[in-house]
């Protein structure tokens, strides 16, 4: 297939030329495999690097893995399905269960680490037994500005690679093509699993991860979207986006989410007042402890 940008992109003047040029790039990069899975998880960078590999390659080349476990909220797992099934890949879903591995179940501060290398083991099988010549993640350039421990598994394997990442492609620019390209979830809230809600060193458990879904889920209901639900024991520390702390702020509001939150499980519910952001949990680490992967 000839490598070149989107019909969909010719001439839009809201996609700037370096855009235009990291696009180009971004199918060069993934032309130089015949055939490759994409670890897809339904979010906006995987669904970019998915839609990108079928455009370079053709559908019949790409296969789309998700993998899905205790840890991967259903809301996700349901957007998965409903992005793939727009742009018409092939899809295939791998079961795991990571609280199986005592070394994740434990939740040490490079948790990730040992989830992605089972995720990327599981998919480098797969290319292996199938003949795909390399396995796509959908890093990119700002998640290199965050403690990471998964980038450092990722580098283990050889056949799996970040296009985003290599092209690169940032955070912003990333929602920018997808939301030229038509993709329904460019604007979708970042995605993490349920065990980013649980303090480092507190063991993982399904009652804990399913308490949590029930109660993000219940706060989905009320209308908001950019949240997080951190797991303290009794207390149910709540994460709202900044921009959307005005539609909670009012007394009646306030109580019939406390009174909600409870049914899960927890004792408490308190409101974070720095509102939501990514990896607030990593807050806690020491600065030596944030280099380590």
């Amino acid at each position: 297939m000839n490598v070149g940008v989107d019909d969909s992109l010719q001439g839009d003047a809201g996609v700037g030329e370096d855009l235009r040029r990291k696009l180009m790039a971004l199918e060069s990069y993934i032309s130089q495999w015949p055939r490759v899975i994409v670890a897809f998880s339904g979010g906006v960078d995987s669904s970019l690097v998915l839609r990108t590999a079928i455009q370079a390659l053709g559908l019949e080349n790409v296969l789309a893995v998700t993998v899905v476990s205790p840890l991967m909220p259903e809301r996700d797992q349901g957007t998965a399905a409903a992005v793939a099934a727009d742009m018409g890949a092939r899809r295939r879903i791998v079961k795991t269960d990571e609280l199986q591995d005592e070394a994740i179940a434990a939740n040490p501060s490079n948790r990730c680490f040992y989830c992605k290398s089972n995720t990327f083991g599981l998919l480098t099988a797969i290319a292996g037994e199938e003949g795909y010549q390399a396995v796509l993640d959908g890093t990119n350039r700002s998640d290199c500005g965050d403690y990471r421990p998964g980038m450092a598994a990722i580098r283990g394997f050889e056949t799996v690679h970040s296009p985003l990442l290599e092209c690169g492609l940032a955070k912003p620019e990333v929602r920018r093509l997808a939301r030229q390209l038509g993709l329904p979830n460019w604007n979708l809230p970042a995605q993490a699993c349920l065990a980013s809600r649980i303090p480092y060193g507190e063991p993982l458990t399904l009652e804990k991860l399913e308490q949590i879904a029930r109660a993000e889920a219940i706060l989905i209901e009320f209308g908001l979207e950019n949240v997080r639900v951190r797991h303290h024991g009794q207390i149910a520390r709540i994460e709202v986006a900044p921009e959307e702390l005005v539609k909670v702020l009012k007394p009646e509001l306030l109580q019939e989410i406390s009174r909600r939150i409870k049914v899960c499980g927890f004792t408490y519910a308190a409101l974070d007042l720095d509102g939501y952001r990514t990896g607030s949990l990593n807050e806690v680490l020491a600065s030596t402890e944030r280099q380590r992967g």
